[in-house]
């Protein structure tokens, strides 16, 4: 009943909220809004609240009074650009999560509670005042017994049951704008939920947090560009993080980046480098790379911090969107368009053309500016709009690569306003295509698919056994089964070692034919003629390998075969 009462209470307040900041234009049915607005609001009904004002800014405004969930929602609808008009999301982006911290004493219980013992037994100090405080969790600075200084990362109280409360909320506030709001369809308010959801969900688990750091770290071992902090894990729980304390210049301080010698141009493409090679080297990438998160060191290495989000990407997802970054790079919008059919993202039968002359209309007037007026991450943007006229459904990994576009973007011209995108992802991603292609590069793959592949050769086998005996049983219940069967067997295996190989023959053939065509463009000409000669070797074994494999009639083969299967 106490729960009832303030959910009721927490809905009462957020919907007095959104009329005094007259945010009816959002709602698709006006006169129910207006009919609400006297029911809660009689005093408000007369004044017209905020009409002067944006609807961007009051949108803020109203986010910002109704707490940290509310304004963690805004920040996440804030990267969305590709759903949110531009004028609500340069409002969503100023949000600020800005939440008084709890006392040092509750810190201690807090930490206490989570190792079951005593704070003193893993801190030789520990300090009550905290350097950051956020409405998930909180920072304090320590000291561990062997004197490395770390930070410690607490879960504020009860912050689940809150977040659960409010989430249950605006999944109510989502279906009824998807069932009465003309865009809801569009928009899949409840989709964008889903996603928040599960955002701020792995935001609660520290633990989830430090594997993230741990494997960047790993990622980046002795990296002169980035600086991962070291995860303490026997001090790490599910609402305790402890990681080594690092220190910097934050990005913010472009004047003191400056003082301290470090070149601006460099630090801005050396920001760019580090996200592609996360994404397109690893398929794992910080998703949360905004000022607050970055740190610079003296020697103008990036020192990052706060791995709550986290973005992915598969080997296919990699691929399609180096042929997708690639294609723009020429203007090539057929290549864009079939790389999007073949990736899956737009249903198989739309028509290439049609896609094509869609986003031609979109990109070529962003096209005709200066290159240094282009902005990569809009230009994403603009592209992912379009393809949603195609029925592009929702791609979480991609909308968390073009969050991350626009804060790396927005950072690097921050440090140096003419810094060129392109000129620093281009070479990178046709490098990257080259690798995936050599033999090298085919080898790894065949390399990480074979283990999938080896549990299903013996399936095949027992499956075409048991069809050919079902057959058999049925058409043929006289002949000697035991005599048949060994037979079935035998010829089942002769066709898999045929089959397995004539894939080894073309694979080496194909890798051949690359070798002699140049595949390999980084080759040097001192290595040339040799990569010619090893091409030529695989293609000759290759063809050996055919033969040898190549399928043969034996003599008696189609009598033998008769006198059992007859």
């Amino acid at each position: 009943m106490i729960s009832i009462v303030r959910r009721a209470s927490r809905f009462y307040r957020i919907v007095r909220v959104f009329f005094r900041y007259d945010l009816g234009e959002f709602i698709a049915i006006p006169y129910w809004y207006q009919l609400a607005r006297f029911f809660f609001c009689p005093l408000l009904f007369f004044k017209g609240a905020g009409k002067n004002r944006p609807r961007g800014e009051r949108l803020r405004s109203a986010l910002e009074e109704l707490g940290p969930v509310f304004v963690k929602f805004g920040q996440m609808l804030s990267t969305r650009p590709d759903l949110i008009p531009d004028d609500i999301v340069e409002q969503l982006t100023r949000l600020q999560d800005d939440v008084s911290p709890f006392t040092g004493e509750v810190a201690r219980a807090l930490i206490q509670e989570s190792y079951e013992g005593r704070l003193e037994d893993h801190f030789a100090q520990f300090e009550d005042k905290p350097i950051a405080s956020a409405s998930v969790a909180q920072v304090h600075r320590a000291q561990l017994h062997n004197g490395r200084n770390v930070v410690v990362k607490v879960l504020r109280p009860d912050v689940e049951k809150l977040i659960d409360q409010d989430i249950e909320l605006l999944y109510l506030f989502a279906n009824v704008a998807k069932k009465y709001w003309s865009d809801g369809k569009r928009l899949r308010p409840v989709e964008v939920v889903d996603e928040y959801n599960k955002t701020i969900h792995n935001e609660l688990d520290l633990m989830y947090e430090a594997s993230n750091a741990s494997k960047l770290r790993s990622n980046f071992p002795e990296s002169r560009m980035i600086y991962v902090p070291k995860i303490y894990w026997e001090h790490t729980r599910k609402n305790v993080m402890v990681m080594e304390e690092v220190t910097g210049i934050s990005i913010r301080d472009i004047e003191a980046i400056k003082r301290a010698g470090i070149d601006l141009r460099t630090l801005a493409h050396n920001g760019v480098e580090i996200f592609f090679t996360q994404a397109f080297r690893d398929g794992f990438f910080h998703a949360d790379m905004h000022p607050g998160n970055i740190f610079v060191g003296q020697d103008g290495q990036y020192r990052a911090v706060d791995f709550g989000i986290m973005g992915s990407l598969s080997d296919q997802d990699k691929r399609y969107l180096a042929e997708n970054f690639l294609a723009f790079f020429d203007r090539d919008y057929r290549g864009v368009a079939e790389a999007h059919i073949r990736a899956g993202w737009v249903p198989s039968d739309t028509r290439a053309d049609e896609f094509e002359a869609a986003i031609r209309a979109v990109c070529e007037p962003i096209f005709a500016k200066p290159i240094s007026e282009i902005s990569f991450a809009r230009l994403v943007v603009r592209l992912f709009q379009t393809a949603r006229r195609f029925d592009m459904p929702i791609q979480p990994q991609l909308v968390l690569l073009q969050k991350t576009l626009f804060n790396i973007e927005g950072l690097g011209r921050q440090l140096y306003p003419d810094l060129d995108l392109w000129e620093t992802a281009k070479p990178y991603l046709e490098e990257w295509m080259r690798s995936q292609v050599t033999p090298l590069g085919l080898l790894k793959r065949v390399r990480h698919e074979l283990p999938k592949l080896a549990p299903i050769i013996p399936e095949i086998s027992a499956l075409g056994l048991a069809l050919l005996r079902r057959s058999n049983d049925k058409e043929y219940p006289s002949q000697d089964y035991a005599e048949k069967l060994s037979w079935l067997n035998a010829e089942i295996r002769h066709q898999h070692r045929q089959l397995v190989g004539t894939i080894a023959a073309c694979t080496v053939i194909l890798a051949g034919i690359v070798l002699i065509l140049g595949g390999i463009s980084s080759v040097t000409h001192a290595n040339f003629i040799e990569t010619k000669i090893l091409g030529i070797i695989f293609a000759i074994l290759g063809i050996v390998l055919l033969i040898l494999y190549r399928p043969r009639k034996k003599k008696g083969n189609k009598r033998r075969g008769a006198g059992r299967i007859s």
